[in-house]
């Protein structure tokens, strides 16, 4: 993450992930939410509730005085217009590559409209594969027709 400059609140977050050996996946009994969701909280993506905070906090061993930060609701976006982390750079060529098809087969099963990033959730999958394991991003966004007046 060298381009990327991190809140100190995630810091401290990934910090004390690491120093008790947590996964992102290990955390969804404790707070009942998807890994994904667990994650943009860590990286200030998302807000959680003070009961979620909360949860949170205690898994990892964390003050509750740090509740009123991951809360708050976050300014979202990360890092520079083109990032520079080769995972994510991949996400952003998929696009300049993808993006106008995915973009018109979208319009043509659904109208002139937009995926919600609101009312969305995205999983992550690992499948076997003897060639080498394969990514599975799975995005599921309400489909947001445009308006006309």
């Amino acid at each position: 993450m060298s381009s990327l400059e991190l809140p100190p609140i995630t810091v401290k977050l990934l910090e004390a992930k690491k120093a008790k050996g947590l996964t992102f996946e290990a955390l969804e009994p404790v707070i009942g939410r998807d890994e994904v969701w667990i994650a943009a909280v860590f990286y200030r993506q998302a807000s959680a509730s003070v009961e979620e905070a909360t949860q949170l906090l205690n898994a990892l061993g964390l003050s509750e005085a740090l509740v009123p930060e991951l809360t708050t609701p976050p300014v979202k976006g990360l890092g520079p217009i083109v990032p520079t982390d080769p995972l994510i750079y991949r996400f952003y060529e998929i696009m300049q590559i993808y993006g106008m098809p995915i973009k018109d087969i979208i319009q043509e099963k659904f109208g002139d409209g937009i995926m919600s990033a609101i009312d969305f959730t995205l999983d992550i999958e690992k499948e076997a594969d003897p060639k080498g394991d394969r990514i599975k991003v799975i995005m599921n966004g309400k489909f947001l027709a445009y308006k006309k007046w």
